[in-house]
């Protein structure tokens, strides 16, 4: 196999429904054509989302449509040791302070600083927060292109360890992208606004930088993103080939109707064959019926 290591990377709040089969197996083709490996991680750290048995359940809808992975599944709960390591490392360097804002406080808007210079000390309903530098993070997307982002006027100071005293997503994501030596991250364009806090992220903690694919996102008729959070039908009552069929079909890549007919194994091997980054879609769009 070659250095690539690419990652699909769940979290068990409810099965997989079509936007995580469209992310999956775009992973999965981008892996597999570099002969690179493919790793699946399940984002178990966020307990009061998540459902029970789901997270048998999405490994068992990945079976069905063959998108096999390689080695054992990394469970982010086993983590916890690790991502406490790294909140030490930026607590030592000066990188962090505590806050006892919460979102009803602050809403949806950049962090406003209010905690920043108070020299608050851990507590019961206390976070952490990383200190954002005044600059802006560049990204060049493989198929966005190139992404800016003023991280301090666009976020401001985020959180990496919540007040539940569990590790936030992107303090865990970094850390375990470096531990399990990722080098490129195929993933659905929602995250797009986020990778610059990751990126900040790995520059503090000296880790690699991967490099990044933010895929089409798939739309309901409403015109919102498929998500857990908003019900979207999984994918479990379809036939598998079928839903490969549509999914190829909606990263670009043209494949022939009949082939819904053939099996999973055939399909993904035509899949692979004729794999054409190039004619992914930047755009997301709304997802027809599945046939």
């Amino acid at each position: 196999m070659s250095g690539y290591c690419g990652r699909f990377a769940p979290s068990p709040s409810g099965p997989l429904h079509f936007g995580s089969v469209v992310a999956a197996l775009g992973s999965w083709l981008a892996a597999r054509a570099a002969a690179g490996r493919w790793l699946v991680r399940m984002e178990d750290i966020d307990p009061p989302r998540e459902k029970p048995g789901a997270a048998a359940a999405i490994l068992r809808t990945l079976e069905a449509l063959g998108l096999a992975w390689d080695g054992p599944i990394l469970y982010q709960s086993t983590r916890i040791e690790a991502y406490r390591a790294a909140l030490a490392r930026l607590r030592t360097d000066g990188h962090t302070f505590h806050c006892r804002c919460s979102r009803k406080n602050i809403g949806e808007s950049p962090y406003p600083g209010t905690c920043r210079t108070l020299g608050l000390t851990a507590g019961p309903r206390t976070a952490v927060r990383v200190r954002v530098p005044d600059e802006t993070i560049v990204l060049e997307d493989a198929l966005q292109g190139r992404y800016a982002q003023a991280l301090a006027s666009a976020v401001g100071d985020f959180v990496i360890w919540r007040a539940d005293d569990q590790p936030a997503y992107h303090l865990a994501v970094v850390v375990d992208d470096a531990w399990q030596d990722v080098t490129d991250i195929v993933r659905g364009s929602d995250l797009l606004s986020s990778t610059p806090r990751q990126i900040l992220l790995q520059r503090l903690l000296g880790l690699p930088h991967p490099n990044y694919l933010h895929l089409p996102l798939a739309l309901d008729h409403d015109g919102a993103k498929l998500s857990k959070q908003t019900l979207a039908a999984p994918v479990d009552g379809i036939p598998p080939a079928a839903t490969l069929v549509a999914a190829l079909g909606f990263l670009g890549q043209e494949p022939p109707r009949e082939l819904a007919r053939a099996t999973v194994s055939e399909v993904l091997a035509r899949a692979l064959a004729h794999w054409t980054p190039a004619r992914v879609p930047r755009a997301s769009r709304i997802v027809g019926p599945i046939d």
